[in-house]
């Protein structure tokens, strides 16, 4: 019997990862989940010989199981591929005693390629196996990341469209260029007046809204998402922390069997859920450190047992962080309930409502494997300059994040840490040569410092910003979070 998927607020009906993948969010609001969560067959030892697209294979066949392996290795051999500057796909780098899983070398420089490479192959072999004829409509709101790397991933697939939704003042410079200057036919970048937050609640208040559904269905369109909240997002997500441990094997750093921690900075919380569910398949995995900026919801939640998003929500140098709902922590919230669907739905009520919950003690204990940790602003900085200034290695806000508290909360436990390093640093240079040298670096304009980062760091500068250096503006569509919902209704014909 394959695994099948059933949503974190209801005891309805299972659907296959196909059709999980193409739905994105459950009907009642709620996130698919694996009925029952699979072991890693492969011997760890050899997980030292696999290539990454093996890796993959090895661990999305578990998940997708209602795919045959000739459809999830072209798949995996259509992400995969030349579109990553390295054939490693995510190199494992030490500096310092920690190692940093670069996962920033696909198209658009930052750690949501190595999902949205492989989801719109996922989604279109999915409507093939589903008989969908619809034209899928990929709906996605972004702190900064996903929105580039969602939209060159479906730029101009055949039977999809995407609309993307970004805080308008709330993403880096060279994190709006790359959006507003997406040519593909079938795209649409929308500046939103608010947060993130903001976003990402109209976005789910879109899909949850029937009548707007049955619409569309009529034209000929449907919804899925490619943010975390899609499984097929969360899963691909996995294989990189099992790769990162063969690659630890093959360094000598690990004796088979032997625990590695990770170290991931952390906003809407699927990055680390998928190291969590990495551990729950049999993965050895001991500690996950979850990293927050400045808008420590998830510090706190960890220290305290209760989730409050009632805050000022802090704009900081690392924004894709920039998050006071962490959406993903509902998976969590389901696994340590007992898979109670009723408890999830009452405690996303609570959180909708009076803008806090607080689970059991019996709960908490659930949450042994997890650390919460934050770094400030002035810390962060203080980590980019302080590993600079020892190895001549240059992280990014997100991964400086993370390192700060791999070095300051982390390292006492003496294991072997992981990082995940989640951004490239051209991809936040102003920030990054601010933390360096402010005084040399402040005045100069973008481009000045990316050229500038390259002369100090060595490291070639990413197609993806030579590419947007004199690309013109394609989007400039802002509207309030009341009209985000218009905005859908007038692009798709309404």
């Amino acid at each position: 019997m394959g695994i099948m998927y059933q949503s974190t607020r209801s005891k309805g009906e299972k659907v296959t990862a196909s059709q999980a993948i193409l739905k994105g969010l459950a009907d009642d609001g709620g996130l698919f989940v694996p009925d029952r969560m699979p072991k890693f067959e492969v011997p760890l030892a050899k997980l030292a010989t696999m290539s990454y697209q093996e890796t993959a294979y090895e661990v999305m066949r578990l998940f997708f199981t209602d795919f045959t392996e000739e459809e999830l290795k072209a798949c995996i051999n259509g992400a995969y591929d030349k579109k990553f500057d390295t054939d490693v796909i995510a190199p494992l780098v030490e500096k310092e005693g920690r190692y940093y899983l670069e996962l920033f070398h696909g198209k658009t420089i930052a750690f949501k390629d190595m999902a949205l490479s492989i989801l719109p192959y996922l989604m279109t072999t999915s409507a093939k196996k589903n008989g969908v004829k619809n034209e899928i409509v990929i709906l996605t709101a972004t702190s900064g990341d996903t929105g580039k790397a969602a939209l060159a991933g479906f730029a101009d697939v055949p039977g999809t469209s995407i609309i993307v939704f970004y805080p308008k003042d709330g993403v880096s410079p060279i994190q709006e260029k790359q959006m507003v200057t997406e040519p593909g036919k079938n795209t649409m970048v929308v500046g939103v007046d608010g947060n993130f937050d903001d976003c990402q609640t109209g976005v789910k208040k879109i899909f949850s809204d029937k009548e707007l559904a049955k619409r569309m269905d009529e034209k000929g369109y449907q919804f899925s998402s490619a943010n975390s909240i899609n499984i097929g997002r969360l899963v691909p997500q996995i294989v990189y922390y099992v790769y990162a441990y063969g690659q630890l094997l093959k360094q000598g750093a690990l004796r088979e069997g032997e625990p590695m921690d990770v170290v991931v900075p952390t906003g809407n919380f699927g990055n680390i859920l998928a190291a969590y569910y990495g551990k729950q398949i049999g993965l050895p995995v001991g500690k996950l450190y979850c990293a927050s900026n400045e808008n420590k919801v998830l510090f706190d939640f960890f220290g305290s047992g209760t989730y409050d998003r009632k805050r000022d929500f802090i704009l900081t140098s690392s924004p894709s962080m920039d998050i006071l709902i962490s959406s993903n922590l509902e998976r969590l919230i389901y696994k340590i309930a007992g898979n109670d669907a009723d408890k999830t739905k009452r405690f996303m009520a609570e959180l909708s409502g009076e803008g806090e919950y607080t689970i059991t003690d019996e709960m908490r204990r659930e949450l042994e494997s997890f650390v919460g940790g934050f770094a400030t602003e002035e810390q962060t900085a203080q980590e980019i300059a302080s590993v600079y200034d020892k190895t001549g290695y240059v992280l990014d806000p997100h991964t400086a994040v993370a390192s700060y508290v791999c070095r300051n909360v982390a390292e006492a436990d003496k294991v072997k840490t992981v990082v995940a390093s989640t951004a490239s640093p051209y991809k936040f240079t102003r920030s990054v040569m601010q933390a360096i040298d402010h005084e040399a670096y402040a005045p100069m304009g973008d481009f000045e410092l990316v050229d500038e980062l390259n002369r100090i760091s060595g490291v070639t500068i990413p197609q993806a910003i030579e590419s947007i250096r004199t690309a013109p503006v394609l989007h400039d569509t802002v509207c309030e979070v009341d009209g985000m919902k218009a905005v859908v209704e007038e692009r798709l014909g309404l």
